[in-house]
């Protein structure tokens, strides 16, 4: 190398100096020898010294100017090393060398890109970018030229990518391919909001007229404490192929309706709601529900009605808490006269009915009633009890005007009025199986009916009547006289009954009452 030579010619110069010194100082010491008596010694000595003197400083002057010619190039030459010598990095990928790039950036830059064009080959679908692993070794050479082009084009083939979509599976079953995650759980939001938009609209549907009905008993709030899926909802990603996905739309009529076909009836004479229920083995609540200009359970023949019993393959449950005004019916407390006649009355003290705010929480699958549980009653006003005179005659089986629970232990299941689909004309009870009377009163109904299944009617002699149904048992017949808290009958499930549970109706002038205004707990 170039510092090397330099060093080289350094001790050919120092070489021919030292030959030179010594060459001149023979030849001028002989020549004294010859020319210089010997008797002049001394003289010739002083002369000697000081010519060796002057010749060594020279000798000393050139040296150090060689030495200092030779550190000069010995600079230069390290100085043009370093300059030439180039730091670059290796690049290896899964562990192959692919080549050298002068800039680990550029590398950086590389894959960005490559990400960039694969994820933007299809907007439809999510791609996923498979990416090898890289690694950088720095190293360092003279007058290195990396070729970073070259180093990436070699690296380009490592790098791939492949479609991938979400796949809604309902209890392990595969519904449907959705582009991505954000699109499955914005369609199961979805169909939660339909299912919770469609309980206003089935509140409404199946209205029967009654008069007894207050408007103070309509709801005055309605809370919806939660709508989940009924059936287990999982989301997988999965590769598959753009023409795989599924149009949500399409996806989601799925999953409402299990794809389940229209159903018409048309309407034969002799039909009524429950006798077609009845025959189809479906529902009322289905046939109010399709069918909301059903009024006053009024059909006519040829009328077509839609029975479509929908199976949807994912289920919304939704859980609402109802909160209710309902009236308290007052007290009426008897002042026997033996000069009036019976039957003959006359008020002392007017009755005022009380009020009470009836929380209810209702469980429902699919906007269909599952459950019905009375959470709270809270008085708002008390009823202010009338007092009225009445001749002392008594007839046996005559009333109190005060009624009890039929039920010990009672647990409401079921609440009066119109309850999604259909007017509910009493409240249904479960508990103890022994079924007894709310008062005193005459038996003029014991016998069995398609929708009451078996059932007792006891005329209270007042103006009041009481309805029990779907017992198992009847343990009193028709004419009987029985007193309040008599055991009239057994709990059952006959007739139009879902479960063990009685069906009770109060009924004023033969117009059905709400019994929670009679009953209190």
């Amino acid at each position: 190398m170039t510092v090397f030579k330099g060093k080289d010619r350094f001790k050919n110069l120092l070489d021919k100096l030292r030959t030179k010194g010594s060459g001149s100082r023979s030849s001028s010491l002989t020549e004294d020898s010859r020319t210089k008596p010997m008797d002049h010694d001394a003289k010739q000595t002083h002369v000697t010294i000081k010519e060796r003197i002057r010749l060594h400083k020279w000798l000393v002057v050139k040296s150090a100017a060689a030495f200092g010619f030779m550190i000069a190039v010995v600079w230069s030459g390290h100085q043009y090393v370093q300059a030439s010598v180039v730091d670059y990095y290796e690049v290896y990928a899964n562990g192959d060398s692919v080549g050298a790039v002068s800039d680990p950036a550029k590398v950086e830059q590389f894959k960005q890109a490559k990400r960039d064009q694969l994820t933007k080959m299809t907007s439809d679908v999510r791609v996923v970018v498979n990416e090898p692993r890289i690694e950088l070794k720095r190293e360092k050479a003279f007058n290195k030229q990396p070729d970073d082009q070259a180093a990436l084009d070699r690296l380009n083939p490592y790098f791939t990518a492949y479609p991938v979509g979400v796949q809604l599976l309902v209890d392990g079953k595969p519904m449907g391919v959705l582009k991505d995650e954000a699109a499955a759980k914005q369609l199961l939001e979805q169909l939660k909001a339909n299912a919770v938009s469609a309980l206003s609209q089935k509140k409404e549907s199946g209205k029967v007229g009654i008069l007894s009905a207050d408007a103070k008993q309509a709801p005055v709030q309605t809370e919806l404490l939660k709508a989940d899926f009924v059936q287990q909802v999982d989301l997988k990603e999965i590769k598959i192929d753009p023409d795989e996905l599924t149009p949500p739309d399409e996806l989601r009529k799925k999953l409402e309706t299990g794809d389940v076909q229209p159903t018409k009836y048309t309407v034969e004479e002799g039909d009524c709601v429950s006798c077609i229920a009845k025959k189809l083995n479906i529902p009322k609540q289905v046939i109010y529900q399709n069918n909301p200009t059903i009024s006053n359970d009024m059909i006519k023949v040829g009328q077509q009605l839609d029975l479509t019993v929908l199976q949807p393959t994912l289920a919304v449950r939704t859980v609402e808490k109802v909160v209710e005004n309902q009236e308290i019916q007052y007290e009426t407390e008897y002042v026997q006269d033996d000069s009036m006649k019976l039957g003959i009355t006359e008020t002392i003290a007017a009755g005022r009915n009380g009020m009470k705010k009836v929380t209810v929480q209702l469980t429902k699958v699919n906007g269909m009633l599952e459950e019905e549980e009375v959470l709270s009653e809270d008085i708002v006003q008390n009823p202010v009890k009338a007092v009225v005179k009445r001749g002392t005659k008594v007839i046996k089986g005559e009333g109190t005007g005060k009624f009890a629970w039929p039920v010990v232990s009672a647990s409401i299941t079921s609440t009066f009025g119109t309850r999604w689909g259909a007017f509910h004309k009493g409240i249904d009870i479960t508990g103890n199986k022994n079924i007894l009377a709310a008062d005193n009163g005459k038996v003029v109904a014991a016998g069995t009916k398609s929708d009451y299944g078996n059932y007792i009617i006891i005329d209270h002699l007042n103006g009041y009547r009481t309805l029990y149904g779907h017992m198992s048992k009847l343990l009193v017949t028709k004419g009987a006289i029985v007193e309040k808290g008599e055991k009239i009958g057994i709990m059952g499930s006959t007739g139009d009954s879902t479960g063990v549970h009685l069906h009770f109706e109060i009924q004023k002038n033969e117009s059905p009452q709400n019994p929670l205004k009679f009953l209190n707990r």
